[in-house]
């Protein structure tokens, strides 16, 4: 039995590379132990088999930015637990690979009420932490949202321009009917409640809501409770 020594230093004797390529390796998924990927560098092998991918490629580990289709009763903060590997939409064209290190300590952006459903960002990027909070009040964010009740006169008018909310006049935003029970938002510096407070200064009550877009990346025909990566090269 051979003394323990660590994983990156292994793979820099099998590949005859930098301990900071073998690293890259390693991180980017390329290295089993035994027939498993392991990803962290340091870890600790003696005996075991080490292989490195035929394709490997050396590549910096880009942290990861991910879009939930949240379901309607999930806590915003709790969106994180539902980003698991068997959740990945089917339809993810990203190229992004799967890997361990993508599930890690991901910050759920942009909130949303517990009761609505619709799209979420989960990140690890600082670039996109900042966008999204810093930026929070002029990215704009659409909605679609069923409602019951009489619609008040000039309702549509009132929601578009004209009612407050938390003792604040509220930023104009675009307001339509999608059919006879559901309104579309395309809406700026959203507070929580704050659809449903506005629906019913104007005679409606919310039956549910569902958010389609974030700036300019959309939900589109993502299932509910499935999540996709979102690319580096992409922007909100």
């Amino acid at each position: 039995m051979s003394e323990p020594v660590r994983l990156d230093k292994r793979v820099a004797e099998l590949a005859g590379c930098s301990r900071a390529q073998a690293q890259q390796y390693i991180e980017g998924g390329w290295v089993r132990v035994d027939g498993e990927v392991v990803e962290e560098p340091q870890a600790a092998v003696s005996g075991q088999r080490v292989e490195l991918d035929p394709d490997a490629r050396l590549e910096p580990a880009e942290p990861a930015t991910m879009l939930l289709h949240k379901p309607a009763g999930v806590d915003f903060m709790n969106a994180p637990d539902l980003v698991v590997p068997a959740a990945q939409a089917e339809g993810d064209l990203s190229g992004v690979r799967l890997l361990k290190r993508h599930f890690q300590r991901l910050t759920p952006l942009m909130p949303i009420d517990a009761e609505a459903s619709g799209i979420v960002v989960l990140s690890q990027d600082g670039r996109v932490w900042r966008r999204l909070t810093e930026d929070y009040a002029q990215i704009e964010q659409e909605f679609v949202v069923e409602v019951s009740g009489e619609l008040g006169p000039y309702g549509l008018k009132r929601l578009a321009h004209g009612l407050g909310y938390r003792g604040r006049p509220l930023a104009p935003c675009k307001v339509s009917w999608q059919n006879e029970t559901r309104l579309r938002f395309a809406i700026k510096n959203l507070q929580g409640g704050q659809l449903r407070h506005m629906c019913a200064q104007v005679g409606l009550t919310v039956v549910s809501s569902k958010r389609l877009r974030i700036g300019r990346v959309s939900l589109s025909k993502m299932p509910v409770g499935q999540w996709r990566y979102f690319p580096v090269s992409e922007r909100f």
